[in-house]
């Protein structure tokens, strides 16, 4: 009754699976459909021609399965000689929860003498991993240390990546002592992975520690567990201590040296050290590295936040010389600083000089710089009409040119923002042109920008002169009486 553990398993919890025809599922329905086989429950071998038939099944019968009867009918030796379906039956177990079942065909394997290969048991750990059962991965590594498994040092290595994933910081540090105490060691990957889960499920004290445990080890550290450091230190807001670290890595490596470096002139840029920053970026250059667009979009977002447009063309001028094809945050920093200053006339200058301006949108900016710097006005207002836009072709010039429409119609009223609600209701009562004049701004952002102007000068005038317009003219008396020169 071969066909009973893998149906069981694969619709334990209710699941609605569609079995494959592997080799191996095909050899357990023709085992359990030949005579000489021991006959199976009518409504199991139902759901066997269905499984045959490719369709779904739910039956309660499966799920209520016995296990002890599934496992007495795998040791015939038609199934104990065929690896492959225990192990495809161990996993299967491991990945609905049922880990006595899955733990009893593991203790199968070994007693055969079977040498477990390495894809195996990354599997079976991986499913203890995502169901939690952390005790699993324990027994699995000390039944193969007692076994004395040859390639018991990448066991180790799959458990402490798969606990390190999982957040569990205290099990993989145990399990990375136990390592080491058994005489086997710590390559690269298992090191940077050590120090890339403290960084993302540790606090900095514990990053910190891990970090000189490796460098204790005399292994260098690689761009993903850089890149974790670094993060952790700006979520914290702990730019010093990221200078610190950068320097300690070694900014003239030549793998990394880019990414060294434009970390380090992001924790200047992110308190706006402008001598600094550009002190460090002169250094860069002198060391012997070229910039990249994320080096540039750095400079490029702290000169728009500064309003330094002298440096900012400067810096568009270099980009240009290097070769550098803008991307959206690059046209978001020269946009955003000329309208923040109200000097949108003055726009083209700046976008004569880059030269893809009618290329498709794109960000290719590392993304750490957004954790730090945030996002300009036009950078997110852009990515949020891209995302619920129809047209399928844009480019930076539609993407200005709508922009430019919405902020100028952002004070299209002859009232400016600042005005109170209490002086708006005020100035309506005394003139009741004004109510009209605000109920029609829609006609009023028809106009141009200089006729508008003309228009909310000469509404403010008419608000003021109103009270001396309502005022009643004196009366005439039967006594006064008009002389025309004439008689003079």
């Amino acid at each position: 009754m071969a066909t009973t553990t893998p149906l069981h398993f694969h619709y334990a919890n209710n699941a609605f699976v569609k079995l494959t025809s592997s080799p191996s599922l095909r050899l357990v329905v023709s085992l359990s459909q030949s005579s000489d086989h021991p006959p199976i429950h009518p409504k199991l071998s139902r759901s066997l021609k269905r499984v045959g038939k490719g369709k779904f099944i739910n039956s309660p019968y499966l799920i209520k399965a016995q296990h002890q009867l599934a496992l007495d009918q795998i040791k015939t030796p038609e199934l104990l000689s065929d690896k492959s379906i225990l192990s495809s039956l161990m996993i299967s177990y491991a990945n609905n929860g049922c880990f006595p079942q899955a733990q009893e065909i593991w203790d199968e394997i070994l007693d055969n003498f079977f040498p477990p290969s390495l894809e195996i048991i990354s599997e079976l750990i991986t499913s203890y991993g995502k169901m939690q059962f952390f005790q699993g991965i324990t027994a699995i590594l000390d039944d193969l240390a007692a076994m004395k498994y040859k390639l018991l040092p990448k066991v180790y290595s799959l458990a402490i990546f798969c606990l390190g994933k999982q957040g569990k910081l205290q099990l993989m540090n145990c399990t990375l002592k136990n390592m080491v105490l058994s005489g086997f060691p710590v390559d690269s990957a298992t090191g940077n992975a050590f120090v890339q889960y403290y960084s993302i499920f540790g606090s900095l004290a514990e990053m910190e520690t891990a970090y000189n445990s490796l460098k204790r080890s005399r292994i260098l550290i690689e761009e993903d567990a850089i890149r974790a450091v670094a993060l952790a230190y700006i979520k914290a807001r702990k730019f010093y201590k990221l200078g610190e670290f950068l320097r300690g890595v070694g900014l003239g490596r030549r793998n990394v040296g880019n990414l060294l470096w434009n970390l380090l002139l992001l924790s200047y840029a992110a308190n706006f050290k402008m001598k600094s920053l550009q002190r460090e970026f002169l250094g860069m250059l002198d060391a012997g590295f070229r910039p990249d667009r994320t080096t540039f979009n750095i400079r490029a977002l702290a000169f728009s936040r500064m309003s330094l447009f002298w440096d900012l063309h400067l810096s568009l001028e270099h980009m240009e010389h290097e070769n550098v094809v803008p991307d959206l945050v690059t046209y978001g920093c020269v946009v955003d600083a000329y309208l923040d200053k109200k000097l949108g006339r003055n726009l083209d200058f700046a976008l004569n000089r880059m030269k893809n301006l009618y290329d498709s949108p794109l960000v290719l900016t590392d993304p750490f710089v957004f954790e730090v710097l945030g996002k300009g006005d036009f950078h997110s207002n852009s990515e949020a009409f891209l995302e619920f836009t129809t047209k399928r072709k844009w480019t930076y010039e539609d993407l200005i040119s709508v922009y430019l429409k919405k902020h100028f119609r952002r004070n299209q009223s002859p009232f400016s923002p600042s005005d109170k609600s209490s002086d708006k209701s005020a100035t309506a009562s005394r003139c009741p042109c004004s109510r009209s004049t605000l109920g029609h701004s829609y006609l009023l952002s028809l106009l141009p920008t200089s006729q508008l102007l003309l228009l909310g000068v000469l509404v403010h005038a008419l608000v003021y002169a109103w009270p001396f317009i309502e005022m009643p003219l004196p009366q005439t008396t039967q006594d006064h009486k008009y002389h025309s020169f004439d008689q003079y």
